[in-house]
Protein backbone atom coordinates (compact mmCIF):
# COMPACT_ATOMS: atom_id res chain seq x y z
CA UNK A 1 0.00 0.00 0.00
CA UNK A 2 2.92 2.08 1.14
CA UNK A 3 3.91 2.61 -3.12
CA UNK A 4 0.64 3.01 -4.38
CA UNK A 5 0.07 6.52 -3.59
CA UNK A 6 3.05 7.52 -5.94
CA UNK A 7 2.66 5.18 -8.52
CA UNK A 8 -0.99 6.54 -8.89
CA UNK A 9 0.46 10.17 -9.39
CA UNK A 10 3.21 9.17 -11.61
CA UNK A 11 0.58 7.69 -13.79
CA UNK A 12 -1.48 10.84 -13.81
CA UNK A 13 1.54 13.08 -14.66
CA UNK A 14 2.47 10.64 -17.94
CA UNK A 15 -1.53 10.46 -18.93
CA UNK A 16 -1.23 14.73 -18.03
CA UNK A 17 1.91 14.51 -20.10
CA UNK A 18 0.25 13.40 -22.78
CA UNK A 19 -2.66 15.55 -22.87
CA UNK A 20 -0.94 18.70 -22.67
CA UNK A 21 1.07 18.19 -25.91
CA UNK A 22 -0.27 20.04 -28.60
CA UNK A 23 -2.84 19.06 -30.76
CA UNK A 24 -2.82 20.96 -33.64
CA UNK A 25 -6.34 19.84 -34.32
CA UNK A 26 -7.21 21.92 -31.76
CA UNK A 27 -5.81 25.57 -32.38
CA UNK A 28 -8.02 28.24 -33.71
CA UNK A 29 -6.91 30.80 -35.65
CA UNK A 30 -7.61 34.12 -36.82
CA UNK A 31 -6.90 35.44 -40.31
CA UNK A 32 -6.80 39.38 -40.51
CA UNK A 33 -5.96 41.23 -44.01
CA UNK A 34 -6.91 37.96 -45.24
CA UNK A 35 -6.71 38.78 -48.79
CA UNK A 36 -7.25 35.43 -50.75
CA UNK A 37 -6.53 32.94 -47.98
CA UNK A 38 -2.57 32.24 -48.48
CA UNK A 39 -1.87 32.54 -45.12
CA UNK A 40 -5.12 30.59 -43.87
CA UNK A 41 -4.53 27.27 -46.65
CA UNK A 42 -0.98 27.14 -44.58
CA UNK A 43 -2.71 26.84 -41.26
CA UNK A 44 -5.21 24.52 -42.36
CA UNK A 45 -2.62 22.59 -43.67
CA UNK A 46 -2.05 21.31 -39.86
CA UNK A 47 -5.65 20.90 -39.30
CA UNK A 48 -6.03 24.01 -37.06
CA UNK A 49 -9.48 26.15 -37.68
CA UNK A 50 -9.56 29.19 -38.82
CA UNK A 51 -13.15 30.89 -36.60
CA UNK A 52 -12.79 34.93 -37.87
CA UNK A 53 -11.57 36.71 -40.79
CA UNK A 54 -11.25 40.32 -41.97
CA UNK A 55 -10.78 41.77 -45.40
CA UNK A 56 -11.84 45.01 -46.85
CA UNK A 57 -11.16 44.86 -50.60
CA UNK A 58 -14.42 43.74 -52.08
CA UNK A 59 -13.04 41.64 -54.96
CA UNK A 60 -10.45 39.55 -52.73
CA UNK A 61 -14.14 38.72 -49.99
CA UNK A 62 -15.16 36.90 -53.34
CA UNK A 63 -12.37 34.73 -54.17
CA UNK A 64 -12.14 34.18 -50.44
CA UNK A 65 -15.94 33.17 -50.26
CA UNK A 66 -15.66 30.88 -53.20
CA UNK A 67 -12.75 29.24 -51.84
CA UNK A 68 -13.55 29.02 -48.11
CA UNK A 69 -17.26 29.62 -48.14
CA UNK A 70 -16.76 32.22 -45.80
CA UNK A 71 -17.25 36.16 -46.15
CA UNK A 72 -14.71 38.03 -44.16
CA UNK A 73 -15.88 40.85 -42.38
CA UNK A 74 -14.93 43.99 -43.25
CA UNK A 75 -12.61 47.23 -42.16
CA UNK A 76 -10.38 46.25 -39.27
CA UNK A 77 -10.86 49.24 -37.63
CA UNK A 78 -14.36 48.85 -37.10
CA UNK A 79 -14.13 45.55 -35.73
CA UNK A 80 -15.68 45.55 -32.43
CA UNK A 81 -12.96 43.43 -29.87
CA UNK A 82 -15.83 41.56 -28.21
CA UNK A 83 -16.96 40.08 -31.58
CA UNK A 84 -13.87 37.78 -32.31
CA UNK A 85 -14.15 34.46 -31.10
CA UNK A 86 -11.59 32.89 -28.73
CA UNK A 87 -8.63 31.84 -30.57
CA UNK A 88 -5.07 30.87 -29.96
CA UNK A 89 -3.24 32.45 -33.05
CA UNK A 90 -3.52 35.51 -35.29
CA UNK A 91 -2.26 35.49 -38.59
CA UNK A 92 -2.15 38.69 -40.27
CA UNK A 93 -0.20 39.65 -44.17
CA UNK A 94 -0.54 43.71 -42.44
CA UNK A 95 -0.10 46.40 -45.16
CA UNK A 96 3.16 47.97 -44.27
CA UNK A 97 2.49 51.93 -42.84
CA UNK A 98 5.55 53.96 -41.99
CA UNK A 99 5.33 54.70 -38.02
CA UNK A 100 5.69 58.65 -37.11
CA UNK A 101 8.50 59.87 -35.13
CA UNK A 102 8.74 56.41 -34.03
CA UNK A 103 12.17 56.84 -31.82
CA UNK A 104 11.54 57.66 -28.23
CA UNK A 105 9.29 54.84 -26.47
CA UNK A 106 9.09 52.57 -29.27
CA UNK A 107 6.32 50.90 -28.07
CA UNK A 108 2.33 50.58 -28.42
CA UNK A 109 1.73 54.04 -28.22
CA UNK A 110 4.19 54.23 -30.99
CA UNK A 111 1.47 52.45 -33.67
CA UNK A 112 -1.54 54.94 -32.93
CA UNK A 113 -2.35 56.07 -36.58
CA UNK A 114 -1.12 52.43 -38.45
CA UNK A 115 -3.00 49.55 -39.31
CA UNK A 116 -0.66 47.49 -36.71
CA UNK A 117 -2.21 49.40 -33.99
CA UNK A 118 -5.42 47.20 -34.35
CA UNK A 119 -3.35 43.93 -34.34
CA UNK A 120 -1.26 45.05 -31.22
CA UNK A 121 -5.53 46.20 -29.92
CA UNK A 122 -6.54 42.62 -30.52
CA UNK A 123 -3.38 40.97 -28.68
CA UNK A 124 -3.66 43.03 -25.87
CA UNK A 125 -7.56 42.06 -25.75
CA UNK A 126 -7.57 38.63 -26.40
CA UNK A 127 -3.47 37.46 -25.69
CA UNK A 128 -3.76 34.30 -28.11
CA UNK A 129 -0.50 31.72 -27.34
CA UNK A 130 0.81 32.73 -31.05
CA UNK A 131 1.15 35.98 -33.49
CA UNK A 132 2.31 35.44 -36.78
CA UNK A 133 2.53 38.19 -38.75
CA UNK A 134 3.94 38.44 -42.70
CA UNK A 135 5.21 41.42 -44.62
CA UNK A 136 7.94 42.57 -47.39
CA UNK A 137 11.44 41.82 -46.67
CA UNK A 138 12.02 45.94 -46.63
CA UNK A 139 10.02 46.64 -43.45
CA UNK A 140 13.06 45.27 -41.25
CA UNK A 141 15.05 48.29 -42.67
CA UNK A 142 12.36 50.81 -43.15
CA UNK A 143 12.81 54.43 -41.58
CA UNK A 144 16.51 53.05 -40.49
CA UNK A 145 15.26 49.96 -38.76
CA UNK A 146 12.61 52.22 -36.76
CA UNK A 147 9.56 50.30 -38.04
CA UNK A 148 10.41 47.04 -37.30
CA UNK A 149 11.69 47.76 -33.91
CA UNK A 150 8.32 49.49 -32.87
CA UNK A 151 6.59 46.11 -34.20
CA UNK A 152 8.94 44.22 -31.94
CA UNK A 153 8.73 45.83 -29.03
CA UNK A 154 5.27 46.28 -29.25
CA UNK A 155 4.85 42.42 -29.58
CA UNK A 156 7.28 42.44 -27.09
CA UNK A 157 5.79 45.06 -24.58
CA UNK A 158 2.46 43.28 -24.62
CA UNK A 159 3.93 39.57 -23.32
CA UNK A 160 5.44 38.01 -26.37
CA UNK A 161 8.88 36.20 -26.89
CA UNK A 162 9.23 37.39 -30.63
CA UNK A 163 11.28 35.72 -33.41
CA UNK A 164 11.79 37.23 -36.82
CA UNK A 165 13.26 36.32 -40.38
CA UNK A 166 13.34 36.52 -44.03
CA UNK A 167 12.93 33.59 -46.15
CA UNK A 168 13.05 33.46 -50.03
CA UNK A 169 10.12 30.98 -51.56
CA UNK A 170 12.67 29.89 -54.03
CA UNK A 171 14.00 27.67 -50.94
CA UNK A 172 11.01 26.14 -50.37
CA UNK A 173 10.21 24.23 -53.67
CA UNK A 174 8.65 27.56 -55.44
CA UNK A 175 10.26 28.71 -58.89
CA UNK A 176 9.91 32.63 -57.83
CA UNK A 177 12.48 34.64 -56.30
CA UNK A 178 10.34 36.08 -53.47
CA UNK A 179 11.41 37.46 -49.62
CA UNK A 180 9.52 38.48 -47.22
CA UNK A 181 9.68 38.61 -43.92
CA UNK A 182 8.05 36.86 -41.06
CA UNK A 183 7.47 37.74 -37.64
CA UNK A 184 6.07 35.01 -35.11
CA UNK A 185 5.57 35.65 -31.38
CA UNK A 186 4.66 33.12 -28.30
CA UNK A 187 3.32 33.94 -25.20
CA UNK A 188 5.00 30.69 -23.79
CA UNK A 189 8.97 30.58 -23.31
CA UNK A 190 8.97 28.60 -26.43
CA UNK A 191 12.65 28.39 -28.04
CA UNK A 192 11.79 28.57 -31.75
CA UNK A 193 13.66 27.85 -35.24
CA UNK A 194 12.74 28.56 -38.90
CA UNK A 195 12.65 26.12 -41.02
CA UNK A 196 15.51 24.61 -42.91
CA UNK A 197 15.29 25.47 -46.64
CA UNK A 198 14.16 22.25 -48.26
CA UNK A 199 16.19 22.88 -51.48
CA UNK A 200 13.60 21.22 -53.63
CA UNK A 201 14.84 21.60 -57.61
CA UNK A 202 12.20 23.78 -59.31
CA UNK A 203 12.37 25.13 -63.08
CA UNK A 204 9.44 27.49 -64.10
CA UNK A 205 8.33 24.23 -66.20
CA UNK A 206 6.57 22.75 -62.87
CA UNK A 207 4.33 26.19 -63.08
CA UNK A 208 3.48 27.05 -67.02
CA UNK A 209 0.25 25.82 -68.84
CA UNK A 210 0.30 24.55 -72.00
CA UNK A 211 -1.95 26.24 -75.31
CA UNK A 212 -2.86 29.64 -73.84
CA UNK A 213 -5.16 31.89 -75.62
CA UNK A 214 -3.31 34.16 -77.76
CA UNK A 215 -4.52 36.90 -75.93
CA UNK A 216 -1.70 36.44 -72.83
CA UNK A 217 0.74 37.25 -75.45
CA UNK A 218 1.51 41.04 -75.59
CA UNK A 219 0.76 43.50 -78.25
CA UNK A 220 3.34 44.41 -81.11
CA UNK A 221 3.45 48.07 -79.92
CA UNK A 222 3.19 47.02 -75.86
CA UNK A 223 6.61 44.62 -76.69
CA UNK A 224 8.29 47.42 -78.59
CA UNK A 225 7.75 49.96 -75.36
CA UNK A 226 9.80 47.46 -73.34
CA UNK A 227 12.32 47.30 -75.19
CA UNK A 228 12.68 51.04 -75.98
CA UNK A 229 13.18 51.56 -72.33
CA UNK A 230 15.24 48.87 -71.53
CA UNK A 231 17.40 50.88 -73.65
CA UNK A 232 17.19 53.82 -72.31
CA UNK A 233 17.44 52.64 -68.69
CA UNK A 234 20.78 50.49 -70.53
CA UNK A 235 22.47 54.12 -71.52
CA UNK A 236 21.37 55.44 -68.08
CA UNK A 237 23.81 52.42 -66.70
CA UNK A 238 21.11 50.61 -64.45
CA UNK A 239 19.32 47.45 -65.29
CA UNK A 240 15.67 48.21 -65.04
CA UNK A 241 13.41 47.10 -67.71
CA UNK A 242 11.76 43.79 -68.70
CA UNK A 243 12.48 40.33 -67.62
CA UNK A 244 11.95 37.42 -69.96
CA UNK A 245 12.23 33.76 -68.64
CA UNK A 246 11.42 30.43 -70.62
CA UNK A 247 10.38 26.83 -69.17
CA UNK A 248 14.42 26.09 -68.25
CA UNK A 249 14.70 29.01 -65.54
CA UNK A 250 14.87 28.18 -62.20
CA UNK A 251 12.87 30.77 -60.84
CA UNK A 252 11.25 34.28 -61.82
CA UNK A 253 11.29 37.60 -60.23
CA UNK A 254 8.78 38.47 -57.63
CA UNK A 255 5.36 38.64 -58.98
CA UNK A 256 3.59 42.06 -57.44
CA UNK A 257 0.58 43.55 -57.46
CA UNK A 258 1.06 45.71 -59.93
CA UNK A 259 1.47 42.76 -63.09
CA UNK A 260 -1.55 43.35 -64.50
CA UNK A 261 -0.50 46.36 -65.74
CA UNK A 262 2.26 45.46 -67.91
CA UNK A 263 3.98 42.07 -67.19
CA UNK A 264 7.22 43.23 -67.65
CA UNK A 265 8.97 41.54 -64.37
CA UNK A 266 7.96 38.77 -65.86
CA UNK A 267 8.29 37.36 -69.20
CA UNK A 268 7.89 33.99 -70.89
CA UNK A 269 9.74 34.10 -74.23
CA UNK A 270 7.86 32.26 -77.18
CA UNK A 271 9.58 30.71 -80.64
CA UNK A 272 8.26 33.11 -83.31
CA UNK A 273 6.37 35.46 -81.45
CA UNK A 274 6.10 38.63 -78.93
CA UNK A 275 6.53 36.78 -75.55
CA UNK A 276 3.66 36.56 -73.33
CA UNK A 277 2.22 37.28 -69.74
CA UNK A 278 1.97 34.53 -66.99
CA UNK A 279 -2.11 33.57 -67.15
CA UNK A 280 -3.62 33.15 -63.67
CA UNK A 281 -3.43 30.21 -63.27
CA UNK A 282 0.36 30.38 -63.60
CA UNK A 283 0.74 33.30 -61.07
CA UNK A 284 -1.22 31.14 -58.54
CA UNK A 285 0.79 28.20 -59.14
CA UNK A 286 3.91 30.37 -58.15
CA UNK A 287 2.32 31.28 -55.35
CA UNK A 288 1.72 27.56 -54.39
CA UNK A 289 -1.84 27.59 -54.33
CA UNK A 290 -3.45 24.12 -55.59
CA UNK A 291 -5.03 23.98 -58.70
CA UNK A 292 -8.07 23.77 -57.11
CA UNK A 293 -8.35 27.08 -56.21
CA UNK A 294 -11.27 28.77 -57.60
CA UNK A 295 -10.47 32.11 -59.27
CA UNK A 296 -13.43 34.02 -59.41
CA UNK A 297 -12.68 37.69 -60.38
CA UNK A 298 -11.33 38.67 -63.39
CA UNK A 299 -7.26 38.53 -64.99
CA UNK A 300 -6.66 41.98 -63.70
CA UNK A 301 -7.93 41.23 -60.37
CA UNK A 302 -6.54 37.79 -60.10
CA UNK A 303 -3.17 39.25 -61.20
CA UNK A 304 -3.69 42.10 -58.06
CA UNK A 305 -4.70 39.14 -55.87
CA UNK A 306 -2.23 36.69 -56.34
CA UNK A 307 0.82 39.28 -56.19
CA UNK A 308 -0.51 40.63 -52.68
CA UNK A 309 -0.61 37.29 -50.99
CA UNK A 310 1.49 34.93 -49.58
CA UNK A 311 3.70 31.70 -51.08
CA UNK A 312 1.62 28.82 -49.43
CA UNK A 313 4.45 26.33 -49.08
CA UNK A 314 6.53 28.74 -46.83
CA UNK A 315 3.60 29.53 -44.36
CA UNK A 316 2.62 25.27 -44.84
CA UNK A 317 6.65 25.07 -43.30
CA UNK A 318 6.29 27.87 -40.72
CA UNK A 319 3.06 26.60 -39.45
CA UNK A 320 4.73 23.25 -39.63
CA UNK A 321 7.76 24.39 -37.43
CA UNK A 322 5.57 26.03 -35.02
CA UNK A 323 3.81 22.79 -33.77
CA UNK A 324 7.19 20.91 -33.95
CA UNK A 325 8.77 23.77 -31.54
CA UNK A 326 5.78 23.71 -29.35
CA UNK A 327 6.15 20.17 -28.91
CA UNK A 328 9.81 19.81 -28.71
CA UNK A 329 9.08 22.49 -25.59
CA UNK A 330 6.16 20.27 -24.34
CA UNK A 331 8.94 17.18 -24.60
CA UNK A 332 11.53 18.80 -22.15
CA UNK A 333 8.89 20.38 -19.75
CA UNK A 334 7.27 17.39 -19.40
CA UNK A 335 10.46 15.29 -18.96
CA UNK A 336 11.56 17.77 -16.61
CA UNK A 337 8.12 17.51 -14.63
CA UNK A 338 8.48 13.73 -14.96
CA UNK A 339 11.99 13.40 -13.30
CA UNK A 340 10.90 15.76 -10.19
CA UNK A 341 8.28 13.62 -9.49
CA UNK A 342 10.58 10.20 -9.62
CA UNK A 343 12.63 12.46 -7.03
CA UNK A 344 9.63 12.69 -5.33
CA UNK A 345 8.66 9.96 -5.78
CA UNK A 346 12.19 8.51 -4.19
CA UNK A 347 11.80 10.89 -1.41
CA UNK A 348 8.28 9.64 -0.21
CA UNK A 349 9.81 5.76 -0.74
CA UNK A 350 13.02 6.71 2.11
CA UNK A 351 10.53 8.22 4.28
CA UNK A 352 8.32 5.40 4.77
Amino acid sequence: MAKSKPQSKKSFRLWQSHQNMTNSRNLKFIDLFAGIGGIRLGFENIKAKCVFSSEIDKFAQQTYFANFGEMPSGDITKINLKNIPDFDILCAGFPCQPFSNAGLRMGFEDTRGTLFFYIANILKYHKPRIVFLENVKGLKNHNKGKTYQVIHNTLQEIGYNVYSAVLNAKNFGIPQNRERIYIIGFLENIDFSFPENYLIKTKLADILEENLDNKYTISDRLWAGHQRRKAEHLKKGNGFGYSIFNADSLYTNTISARYYKDGSEILISQINNNPRKLSPREVARLQGFPDEFKIVVSDNQAYKQFGNSVCVPVIKALANQIILCINKNRFKQNDLDLFNYKNYENREFKNQ
